[in-house]
């Protein structure tokens, strides 16, 4: 007996969309973008309220030997982070379902620029105390819409980091690749 979930066919369909933007990213992203913690790229079903609605790189995406890799499979509930990062964007435009992060530098802000992304920024030393960096940071930059590029400068023991958001996977993998095809 096969038991279907409800909104599992949406479920596979994320999943579906985010394994083909990973491979993208494995092909083309520059490795230079991949921040020392690592990337991760995620997708959220419509109407998506907790981490467990939104998909990412289980492990997620490093470099190795030269190249971008992802770490293991693509799964629900995978990245805290980063789907916070969604659903705190989702409250503010619900077609915006996908993030990325990828390294920070003031050059890479300046490409994305040359690009004409609408760019928001955040300090972590203004953060509210008893409130996530994700939530607050990411809200306070979607207060009048919510922008291609999120970033941060960092703090203690907090690397800075750039992130891409999107409506879904592949527009996010494609705007990475077009930083990409600036900086090699």
């Amino acid at each position: 007996m096969v038991v279907v979930q409800m909104g599992s066919e949406e479920r596979e369909e994320v999943i579906s969309a985010l394994k083909a933007a990973v491979e993208l990213l494995e092909q083309r992203m520059a490795p230079a973008l991949v921040p020392e913690v690592g990337s991760n790229i995620a997708y959220a079903v419509k109407g998506a309220k907790e981490p467990g609605d939104v998909a990412a790189v289980e492990g997620r995406i490093v470099k190795k030997r030269g190249a971008v890799h992802a770490v293991g499979p693509v799964e629900f509930g995978a990245s805290d982070h980063v789907a916070r990062i969604v659903l705190t964007a989702m409250k503010f435009d619900p077609d915006i379902r996908s993030a990325a992060n990828i390294r920070y530098s003031p050059e890479n802000i300046a490409l994305l620029e040359e690009l004409f992304f609408e760019i928001c920024s955040f300090d972590r030393a203004h953060e509210p105390p008893g409130i996530r960096t994700m939530d607050w940071g990411v809200a306070s930059c979607c207060k009048t819409g919510v922008p291609d590029v999120i970033f941060d400068r960092g703090a203690v023991g907090k690397e800075p980091m750039i992130r891409i958001l999107g409506e879904n996977p592949i527009e996010v993998a494609n705007n990475i690749i077009k930083l990409s095809g600036r900086i090699i």
